[in-house]
């Protein structure tokens, strides 16, 4: 039984795991028994997450420094990794305004960043795996890929497409032995949401709205990526999967 959560001798990208869920995850499928490979964009703060999590784990631990939005960067760094057997698109920014007053700028990045992005690394990783026969693809997606709230219109909208976007690369790439799922948190404390865990109005309104009575946590999130990224999820195709304590389960 154990061994159908075993990653051991696979080698993963984890996008965007200098800090916060990424880290998480990152950590996550190293105990797992992966080779992980980090990414973010500032080479400084990515060695140090490397070197924390290879300390913390006692494994080799990669780094690879490139942006998810620059196609070239990315096909010179998947070359540069070598084969992998798993993919974690979790790279994602978020932007709060009303969409009357959004810039086009900042629509883009959204865009270019959630969801282009996804789709760049997901296609030059995913190229070896059909080549090979076998490979995971774990999109990290959210409760606003089907759930809007009035501000985060870019956002919600990027999720809506990246949840899509899984379900295309099932229909294309199962056939040819991947398997592509979707992992769609809830509401998590993290730096980037320390605003809205800090505002005691959304807090309870979160709380409230949620079974579970909670906010997620970074750790509640991977015991579900392991499941989708070992042996134990190989009939699992083109889901995406809530973990949210049942936000969206409920009026």
């Amino acid at each position: 039984m154990s061994g159908l959560f075993d990653l051991s001798g696979k080698r993963a990208l984890v996008t965007g795991s200098s800090g916060g869920i990424g880290a998480a995850l990152a950590a996550g499928l190293a105990g797992a028994g992966a080779e992980v490979v980090l990414n973010g964009r500032d080479a400084d703060r990515l060695e140090a997450a490397r070197a924390a999590l290879a300390e913390r784990t006692g494994r080799p631990v990669r780094a690879a420094a490139f942006d998810v939005t620059d196609a070239t960067a990315v096909e010179e760094a998947v070359r540069d990794i070598g084969p992998l057997d798993i993919l974690v698109n979790n790279t994602g920014v978020q932007h709060r305004e009303p969409m009357l007053d959004v810039p086009l700028r900042q629509w883009q990045r959204l865009l270019d960043t959630n969801l282009t992005g996804a789709f760049t690394v997901g296609r030059a990783v995913a190229a070896g795996m059909v080549e090979r026969g076998a490979g995971k693809i774990v999109n990290i997606c959210s409760v606003q890929s089907w759930l809007a709230r009035p501000g985060i219109a870019g956002y919600a909208a990027t999720k809506g497409g990246l949840a899509m976007l899984t379900k295309s690369m099932c229909a294309e790439w199962a056939p040819h032995g991947l398997c592509v799922n979707g992992l769609a948190p809830g509401y998590v404390v993290t730096e980037l949401t320390s605003a809205l865990v800090n505002d005691p109005e959304f807090d309870r309104w979160i709380r409230a709205r949620t079974p579970a009575g909670r906010w997620a946590t970074v750790d509640d999130l991977v015991g579900t990526l392991v499941w989708l990224s070992a042996p134990a999820s190989d009939f699992v195709n083109g889901q995406v999967i809530a973990v949210d304590g049942g936000l969206t389960a409920v009026i």
